[in-house]
């Protein structure tokens, strides 16, 4: 057994409140949108100290899973494994099957710390003191939750009351309150003894299975056996998909922590978001003297109090107060900052209608293990990428039936293969492929290559990729 930490980060997740920047192909902790880190590389850096922590075992999908990995390399951080979720069932399942490939992979007495991979956290001193805490606690044989100490009396967060103080520095959980409406929060900050849910926990993997086993005997099962039958693939591995599906579709908090005798709770005063609103967003933005958050390309006048967002043009904005204007590059968002929890329901609206479906879906850039691309112009018979290839990485060997493509090499060296012939194309320099040609991409240098692609033809979807040979493992 290891006496080590095992951090379990949930990364599953599918975008909607960040719209339009995320989408549910592209979560929100995937997006860099303060600071040079994403929410999830960043959440991997808070579990990077090595004499506390084991190597994390992520938790994702289909989807996700390259984007991940390429996220962790991207800062250096070793993954135990990544196991891939075949369909969407909550958390509980996937604590469940986190927990039982801890036990079979370091033994029952394991602790293992659930986080969420899209929450702001402030790693400072008073979260490592929470995390010690909470070691202490859970190791006595406690399941415990990470309650933070409120600033505002939110409605957008689930609490925690807390009960008697424990040795260790923790509580007993009194018990678990939903996310209430506004008089009901202020009478809760006003009476003292609740704390924010920040959906953190700690807790010994065998006790939860055990726990688990009690309380919601369909979960325990679906999940252990799904990882009793689980296979590899790669650097992944895959949940099965029959017995994790029979799972029911739960939160590890109606699941297990609102019923079971053993719960506890770390008070904590660390800076904490679950970033779920723009408002979100701008509250831990670096403010100007008129209280705007802006990134990219934007100009305001006579403007307080806003958060603007550009990933394509240039947004200008005048005469506003306490608004979001989001712009990514294909679709722009405009609300009130105070109304923004409300965006789930605007995207609801756009998915239902088939003209915008695709808007709440994916994103004009979409990543694979290879690198990328980012989708420029569509239009009748054509359409314009970039695409992104990094060091030492190679697109499948592949042909299509219904389009021709033109690479033109904007940075780096690429080294294309097109039938029985390999060359060397250079920055300012193109090639052509023609309908139905065997050909590669590779980027044989130490920087990314990046080039553009036209494509033409009479059919352009991505399912036109007959793949011959694939590093990836991809039909």
């Amino acid at each position: 057994m290891t006496s080590k930490i095992v951090p379990v980060i949930m990364a599953g997740g599918r975008g909607t409140r960040l719209w339009p920047l995320s989408r549910a192909t592209a979560p929100k902790q995937f997006i860099q949108f303060i600071g040079d880190q994403t929410l999830f590389q960043a959440t991997l850096a808070r579990v990077s100290d090595t004499t506390l922590y084991e190597a994390p075992v992520i938790v994702t999908n289909e989807d996700s899973r390259f984007l991940a990995a390429e996220q962790a390399r991207e800062i250096g951080v070793a993954l135990t494994a990544t196991l891939l979720e075949p369909v969407a069932r909550n958390t509980a399942a996937a604590v469940g099957a986190a927990a039982a490939f801890a036990v079979r992979k370091f033994g029952e007495d394991t602790l293992i710390l659930v986080l969420a991979s899209d929450h702001e956290v402030g790693a400072g001193e008073d979260y490592t003191n929470a995390i010690r805490i909470a070691q202490k606690t859970a190791a006595s044989g406690k399941l415990v939750a990470f309650g933070v100490t409120p600033t505002e009396p939110s409605t957008g967060y689930g609490y925690i009351e807390t009960g008697d103080k424990l040795p260790t520095g923790a509580a007993k959980v009194k018990r678990f309150v939903e996310k209430p409406g506004l008089q009901q929060a202020e009478k809760m900050l006003a009476s003292g003894g609740f704390v924010w849910n920040s959906g953190f926990f700690m807790f010994k993997a065998a006790q939860v299975l055990q726990e688990l086993a009690l309380h919601a005997p369909e979960v325990e099962s679906a999940a252990t056996a799904a990882v009793e039958k689980a296979v590899g693939d790669l650097d992944f591995i895959r949940l099965d998909q029959a017995t994790f599906s029979a799972s029911p579709n739960i939160s590890i908090d109606y699941a297990l922590m609102e019923k079971t005798v053993s719960a506890a709770v770390v008070q904590a005063s660390f800076p904490w978001s679950d970033m779920g609103s723009w408002d979100a967003v701008w509250k831990l933005g670096s403010q100007d003297q008129a209280g705007n958050v802006t990134s990219g390309n934007a100009t305001l006048i006579n403007t307080k109090n806003s958060l603007v967002m550009s990933r394509h043009g240039h947004l200008a904005v005048q005469g506003l107060d306490g608004v979001a204007v989001i712009a990514s590059e294909d679709a722009v968002y405009v609300g009130r900052l105070d109304e923004s929890q409300n965006v789930g329901e605007m995207v609801k609206q756009l998915a239902a209608a088939k003209a915008t479906t695709a808007l709440t879906e994916t994103h004009p850039t979409s990543y694979r293990p290879w690198g990328g691309y980012t989708s420029i112009l569509k239009g009748d018979r054509f359409q314009v990428k970039r695409l992104f290839v990094t060091p030492g990485q190679k697109l499948s060997l592949q042909k299509h039936h219904h389009r021709s493509e033109h690479w033109i090499c904007v940075k780096g060296t690429a080294e294309v293969t097109i039938g029985d012939e390999v060359n060397t194309v250079r920055e300012n320099e193109s090639v052509y492929i023609p309908q139905g040609e065997v050909h590669r991409l590779s980027n044989p240098g130490k920087i990314l290559l990046e080039m553009i692609e036209v494509q033409t033809g009479s059919y352009l979807g991505e399912d036109d990729i007959i793949r011959l040979v694939d590093a990836f493992g991809r039909g």
